[in-house]
This record gives C-alpha cells, sequence and structure tokens, in this order.
C-alpha cells in the first residue's frame, strides 16, 4: 500500500481553522505588538491571546523577540510560498468579518498612544536628552554617521595618533590605516587597543619625516598635534608628499591663545594657530586650500577653542600648482 505525505498546505489548515488566530495575524501583518497590546486590540483576556500566540508560533505564523520585559510579536515576513498563498486565500475572507475591522482601528489608537508616549518623553527630556543620549550610547554617537562617507577602498593615516582612539574607530570603515607616532609608550599603547584589527599598520616616525611611501594615502588625519611640532611647514610638506593626487588633509587643532602655562605643563610648541599662516604653510606645501571652519567648543572642555582645515593634494602638478584656496573638492 503506497502512503503519500500530506501536501505542505494542508499542515496549516488546523492553525487557520479559528477565527481568532486569523483575526490575530491580521493585526500583526501590520505592525507589532506586545501581548498585552494584542488583548487590548482583540478585546480578550491575556490566557487565550498567549494561547493562540502559542499555536501560531509553532506553526510558523509569528515570531517573537526579545525587548527587554517585553515580547513584541509580529507575523512573519518571509512564508514559505504554500503558506502565503493560503494565508491570501483567508484575508481575503476574513475581511468582512467586522471584529476585523474592529481590531484594525483598535490597533491603530494603540499605536498612536504608544508613539504619543514617546513624543512624550522626549518632550519632556529635551532639557536633559545630550546627557541621556551620552549615558546610552557613548559621547561620540552623534559622529558616528560621518564615517559611513568614507570610501572603503581608502588608505587613511592617523599622524601623531597618540593612543589610536581615532584609528580604531575609522579603521573598520576603511581599507587600511596606518598609525603614526613619536612615542613608543603610545604605540604600544595603540598597539594594545587594536592587537585584533589586522588592516591597521604602525610606525615611530615625526610628523618631519613620516615613515611612509609617497602618494600612499587617501585621508591624513592630523588631529591636535601640530601644535607640537618645531616646523609646521615641514610637517605639512611631508604630509602633501604622502598623499595622493587628490588625497585629502584634515587638520584640527587649537586656535591662536594666551595660554601660557600649556607650554610648561604639555610642552606645546606653539600657541595654536591663526588661518593666514596656516594658509601660507599649506599653499608652499602645493596643497589646494579648503574651508578653515572654528569649532564648537564643548562645554565641558577646559582647553583653548579649536578650528578644523582641510585640504587637497591638487591632480595636476608644476605650473598648475595652487596657489590660493579654493573649495575642498568631492572626488
Amino acid at each position: 500500500m503506497n502512503t503519500q505525505a500530506p501536501l505542505p498546505v494542508l499542515q496549516h489548515l488546523g492553525t487557520l481553522g479559528d477565527t481568532t488566530r486569523c483575526r490575530l495575524l491580521a493585526v500583526l501583518e501590520r505592525r507589532e505588538f506586545s501581548v498585552s497590546e494584542l488583548c487590548q486590540v482583540l478585546q480578550l483576556p491575556q490566557p487565550t491571546v498567549s494561547r493562540h500566540l502559542k499555536v501560531l508560533a509553532e506553526d510558523g505564523w509569528v515570531r517573537a523577540r526579545s525587548d527587554g520585559t517585553r515580547r513584541p510579536y509580529r507575523r512573519v515576513d518571509d512564508l514559505p510560498l504554500h503558506q502565503g498563498e493560503l494565508w491570501a486565500v483567508v484575508q481575503a475572507q476574513i475581511t468582512a468579518d467586522p471584529r476585523v475591522e474592529e481590531d484594525r482601528e483598535r490597533a491603530d489608537a494603540v499605536w498612536s498612544a504608544r508613539e504619543m508616549r514617546s513624543r512624550d518623553f522626549f518632550s519632556a527630556s529635551a532639557d536633559q536628552w545630550d546627557d541621556i543620549r551620552t549615558t546610552l550610547y557613548g559621547i561620540r554617537a552623534d559622529l558616528l554617521p560621518l564615517f559611513g562617507l568614507l570610501d572603503p577602498k581608502w588608505n587613511v593615516a592617523d599622524l601623531g595618533a597618540g593612543t589610536g582612539v581615532f584609528a580604531s574607530a575609522v579603521a573598520p570603515f576603511v581599507q587600511s590605516v596606518t598609525v603614526v607616532d613619536r612615542s613608543p609608550e603610545m604605540l604600544a599603547t595603540a598597539r594594545g587597543r587594536m592587537a585584533e584589527v589586522s588592516s591597521v599598520r604602525f610606525r615611530e616616525g615625526d610628523l618631519e619625516t613620516l615613515p611612509i611611501d609617497d602618494g600612499a594615502i587617501d585621508l591624513a588625519i592630523v588631529s591636535l598635534v601640530l601644535h607640537h611640532v618645531a616646523d609646521p611647514a615641514v610637517a605639512l610638506a611631508e604630509v602633501a608628499r604622502v598623499l595622493r593626487p587628490g588625497g585629502r588633509l584634515i587638520l584640527i587643532d587649537m586656535r591662536q591663545h594666551d595660554r601660557g602655562e600649556l607650554t610648561e605643563e604639555m610642552g606645546h610648541l606653539w600657541p595654536g594657530f591663526a588661518a593666514p599662516e596656516l594658509h601660507d604653510w599649506l599653499i608652499a606645501a602645493g596643497l589646494r586650500v579648503g574651508p578653515w571652519v572654528p569649532l564648537v567648543p564643548d562645554p565641558s572642555a577646559r582647553g583653548p577653542l579649536l578650528f578644523l582645515q582641510s585640504a587637497t593634494r591638487p591632480r595636476t602638478t608644476g605650473a598648475d600648482r595652487p596657489t590660493g584656496t579654493a573649495p575642498l573638492s568631492i572626488d
């Protein structure tokens, strides 16, 4: 006697043979809801809703995710073809049930109430939101989207990298990062921070004599280090040398200040920089000078105010070398 396995669609008929389960699926197809919210929508007690959700989950119609103490449910999006076709037939029939329309209206009301609670939270927390977000996500959360602008094929150099904080943040987004610092102790800390990152190279050296080949770098970062350099013009010429044609320099440093104690306490050689002298050095290095932008001060910072200066290495040389400023090109 020959026996054949039942058709796959027949295995699901029993599950959809209950109107309550079909109503649940109709609600969960549009949005996700917790058990307590589904009780409000369907006007049913919690044990009843939980029992039907269990059947639907075991038969592959819905899935739950963990959300703290909540477990929101939603209809499975990637249903097998036979299951999706069965649901399309059933759904077309149950729309005639007035309870389904009532469920939809209650579901919209529950969802609106949830959105209102969210809006109320942000309205009440506006004054404290910066602190709350920093506590939850870290002090640099607002800057993280900028890493998405980086070209994954780029070779980046963090020059005067210190302990490699920036290099470790940028490494996942680019092809390689070269970390340069003159302090063996700083480099040792940076190596420890990025011990598992294979795309980072470490080089001991000065900005005035960079241990990097000509034209090897797409993006060079010189952050809060130029004021430690005896001859900034020479250092910027070295940065220009290692940039590829079209490569970019991003320089962050202190605006000119009269904080003499920093020279004694931290070994600063320059009391910050003014835009004109910096522009002259960049032009002498053969770079096309981009915007000089004063950075908004961090209220908790105790040091001098900062600026950001951008520049690019032109794709042309010789007679076409720039002698003035121009906007930073986006290549």
